[in-house]
């Protein structure tokens, strides 16, 4: 079914913004936005000192694409600080956290599939065990 009211073109203006404590979201793509069933796009700036803490997305797979910045990115246990340019990719269900522990803003896309599901899209596990003990919260 078409989707009578949604967008071809996203400009900065249509983008939906939301601001979370991690930092402002700003949506390129969703169901809501463009009709998009499969894909979500969302540029997110964090400003320094800022995480989003270790989560997980129970049905859906993610890309993070860093556009500027850089920021500690987990999946999994494994930490690597990712530059402009680089490439995160997470698992469906897989646990992962964005901490910017540098100076500058950090810029990125995450790029979420799919866009239309049955479940929960986020669960916070960063006061659960293993993830609580594995690095301190940013400041």
């Amino acid at each position: 079914m078409e989707c009578e009211h949604c967008l071809r073109f996203v400009t900065s203006k249509e983008a939906k913004v939301e601001v979370l404590p991690w930092g402002p979201h700003e949506w390129l793509s969703r169901s809501d936005l463009t009709g998009a069933e499969q894909i979500q796009v969302v540029r997110v700036t964090m400003p320094p000192g800022k995480s989003h803490a270790f989560h997980r997305h129970p049905c859906m797979e993610e890309v993070l694409y860093y556009v500027s910045g850089r920021a500690e990115q987990w999946v999994g246990r494994e930490k690597r600080v990712m530059s402009a340019g680089e490439v995160a990719f997470v698992p469906r269900d897989e646990v992962h956290g964005t901490y910017n522990v540098f100076d500058e803003p950090v810029v990125f896309l995450a790029i979420l599939s799919p866009a239309k599901f049955d479940g929960t899209a986020l669960v916070d596990v960063s006061q659960d065990e293993p993830w609580r003990s594995i690095r301190a919260p940013a400041h």
